[in-house]
């Protein structure tokens, strides 16, 4: 079913490209820009078992994308540039900013190649904790144990289940039901959680972070390129929504102090966790403002207004399902017409 959907998405994403409507209706649904939003950057990996497959490009497609951007006549900028032309008159050319969230070690080692030598802008969300080798990343460890296990067990909800995962198919099933459990749960819970599983099935939780995280010396040697913008992601990486008030406030604070400490320069930029409508609400946009961020993106789609018609701190961006490889798909989403005109945030 998921693939199936995913098929008529990007099907209609082509019709759209080749019926003309990114062209006669991209002047009133353009926007001022978008900002783009990447996860990973890493070669192409086998299997058949990969459920976060969509949050992962090739350093060949990232290439690809800048030299498209330049081709279409993007300005590709940073996001302080993004944000003033946020709120002042539409420009003759739009803007693309590019994101990546994580700061995993492949942005260092895959995509900050391609990036340097294309001298473009781009921003980099840190959640502090997995930089500093001590987070828990349980998308990544849920990942590895499905991956290779062929019975697995475990308590929901004070409840000891088991699960026959020989299958691909059983294997994509289970993680998206415990993926969707764990993100429902706070932060002590899901500690526990995925703490107990790593434990039964051996799985190093420290080890996954350190592999799969940039640490200080690689964001630090990042920070020093002008082109290279360094925005927080709180300390933990949680859903907002999980959390009281005063905690999730807290998260923002200690993130961004912990980054501007280890890096020596202001965090301006922040990034909500995950970012969907589910994982943060309208009271954690005041909390961006209340904590001095200039801006707070999400991975809401959609595309930037100009003249103050977007909220700075509820900024959406254009996510790329990394198992498609169109540049026309792209080129539809970035022209604003696959997105419902973004209502006015202000009041927010």
């Amino acid at each position: 079913m998921a693939s199936d959907n995913r098929w008529l998405t990007s099907l209609k994403l082509e019709l759209a490209y080749f019926s003309g409507r990114v062209w006669w209706s991209g002047k009133e649904r353009g926007g001022a820009g978008a900002i783009l939003r990447f996860q990973r950057v890493r070669p192409r990996r086998h299997g058949s078992f990969q459920p976060l497959r969509a949050d992962e490009i090739t350093p060949r497609f990232l290439d690809r994308t800048i030299r498209a951007l330049q081709r279409w006549n993007y300005d590709i900028v940073g996001l302080d540039e993004a944000c003033r032309r946020a709120v002042i008159m539409p420009q003759p050319r739009r803007f693309v900013c590019l994101s990546f969230d994580g700061a995993y070690k492949d942005l260092i080692t895959f995509a900050y190649p391609v990036l340097s030598r294309r001298r473009v802008p781009f921003i980099v969300y840190v959640p502090t904790a997995c930089v500093d080798g001590v987070g828990e990343p349980w998308w990544l460890a849920l990942e590895e144990i499905i991956g290779r296990e062929r019975r697995l067990s475990l308590v929901v909800e004070g409840d000891e289940r088991h699960f026959t995962i020989r299958t691909s198919g059983e294997k994509h099933e289970l993680y998206a039901f415990l993926s969707g459990w764990m993100r429902s749960l706070p932060p002590p819970e899901l500690s526990a959680a995925i703490n107990d599983l790593c434990r039964r099935y051996s799985v190093d939780l420290a080890r996954l972070t350190r592999d799969a995280f940039m640490d200080w010396t690689d964001l630090a040697r990042l920070a020093a390129d002008p082109n290279v913008t360094i925005g927080s992601a709180t300390v933990n990486h949680p859903v907002l929504s999980n959390l009281k008030d005063a905690d999730a406030l807290r998260e923002m604070t200690m993130g961004r102090a912990v980054a501007e400490t280890a890096l020596r320069r202001e965090i301006r930029h922040f990034a909500y966790p995950f970012g969907d409508r589910a994982s943060w609400r309208r009271a954690h946009v005041l909390m961006t403002e209340q904590a001095g961020f200039a801006s707070a993106v999400s991975s809401i789609p959609g595309i930037v207004e100009a003249e103050g018609r977007t909220n700075l701190h509820a900024l959406p961006r254009v996510g790329w399902d990394g198992r498609g490889h169109s540049l026309r798909a792209m080129r539809v989403l970035l022209s604003g017409v696959a997105f419902a005109p973004v209502q006015p945030t202000r009041s927010i």
